[in-house]
């Protein structure tokens, strides 16, 4: 009995040593997703001439970045990326980023170009409701449109809110505008419930605010909130 007492105590203390490192092993996926769309949006920012114009930036409601998104094998099978999301909360700051899959389409690659990032801007709580629900198809269950570049797209008409998502590509240094002709995204549950807990849900991250901000995807949040601090002056 004291043996089996003695065993169970040592593979309990042995458990909980282990665990921290068990824990960071399971979102190190994550983690590195959430710094990749940072870095992505850090980019895309350095450029304001030739980036999103800072009207639609002031005036979004959501931002997603889905970096390194890559064709299929031999360019067959469509496209496929994971990035994140966040949505501004009722006091107009960032809210808890939720990780999302986007699949599907065809996102105007250039000849030879096999991976890009991908920039979307949601101008209002419409442009959530297919992906909250399960699926959001581009172009079906909200109107999405290339995006405008630079500060001289901001006196356009195209700048005027009138898509409920604008999206963009950044190729080899290159960012433009971009169609995503049938594609889809959709909520990744399997990391925001590694992340933020068993049975969140979109909703629970992007619109009640009942989940706290986590540190795995704190760099993309943090991003976000840096830019628009320096937008805004």
């Amino acid at each position: 009995m004291k043996l089996r007492l003695a065993l169970l105590s040592l593979i309990t203390t042995f458990l909980l040593m282990i665990a921290p490192v068990v824990a960071a092993t399971d979102v190190k996926e994550e983690t590195e997703r959430a710094q990749n769309a940072a870095a992505v949006l850090d980019e895309i920012m350095k450029t304001p001439d030739k980036g999103i114009p800072k009207e639609l930036l002031l005036n979004s409601h959501a931002i997603a970045v889905i970096p390194h998104v890559v064709k299929g094998a031999f360019g067959v099978g469509g496209r496929f990326g994971k990035g994140l999301i966040a949505a501004r909360t009722s006091t107009g700051t960032w809210g808890t980023p939720a990780f999302v899959d986007l699949s599907g389409g065809s996102f105007g690659f250039q000849i030879g170009v096999s991976a890009t990032d991908l920039v979307l801007v949601f101008t209002d709580k419409g442009g959530l409701k297919g992906l909250l629900s399960g699926k959001l198809k581009f172009g079906v269950d909200a109107a999405a449109a290339a995006g405008p570049v630079g500060r001289t797209a901001e006196a356009s008409t195209d700048v005027k809110l009138k898509s409920a998502i604008y999206s963009y590509s950044r190729s080899k240094g290159l960012f433009a505008g971009v169609s995503l002709d049938g594609a889809v995204m959709s909520i990744d549950d399997s990391a925001n419930h590694k992340v933020y807990g068993i049975g969140v849900t979109g909703t629970d991250i992007l619109v009640t605010g009942k989940v706290k901000a986590s540190g795995t995807a704190e760099p993309f949040r943090a991003s976000l909130s840096r830019h628009a601090a320096r937008l805004k002056k």
